[in-house]
């Protein structure tokens, strides 16, 4: 068993070259082999969004406060609320941010696959956000 106390990892800057806007990372977990889910707390403020990626295993997001978006490719916008739980298929081009207005946090859980979890794509545009 292991045990990691709450505030003993500190706050991480989301890189501006994979993010548009102000986003937090808090690392939950990172299940050593054979295991290899991981798990962040991922805090956007308003306007703030990924940039387009994949996930080779996929991506579960479980909405935990504020308001957001998310949207795959080819597909509408929709918005999302606190206790909402949105699965990315592995493959699956999409993003996710906070609202315009209201700040989002998430539970993101993903699985590491030959040592990756994300690849990463193409900022997405402010008409694309729908700003």
């Amino acid at each position: 068993m292991d045990i990691t106390r709450a505030g003993t990892k500190p706050s991480e800057t989301a890189p501006a070259d994979h993010f548009t806007g102000t986003v937090r990372v808090d690392r939950l977990f990172a299940a050593g082999a054979p295991a290899r889910v991981t798990g962040a707390y991922v805090t956007f403020e308003p306007g703030a969004r990924t940039n387009w990626h994949t996930h080779p295993l996929g991506q579960t997001l479980v909405i935990t406060a504020g308001a957001g978006r998310v949207r795959r490719w080819g597909s509408p916008i929709e918005e999302v609320r606190p206790g909402d739980v949105v699965w990315f298929p592995p493959g699956e081009k999409h993003w996710h941010g906070a609202a315009p207005t209201t700040a989002m946090t998430h539970l993101a859980v993903s699985e590491n696959l030959d040592g990756k979890t994300v690849d990463w794509m193409e900022k997405v545009s402010n008409a694309d956000y729908g700003a």
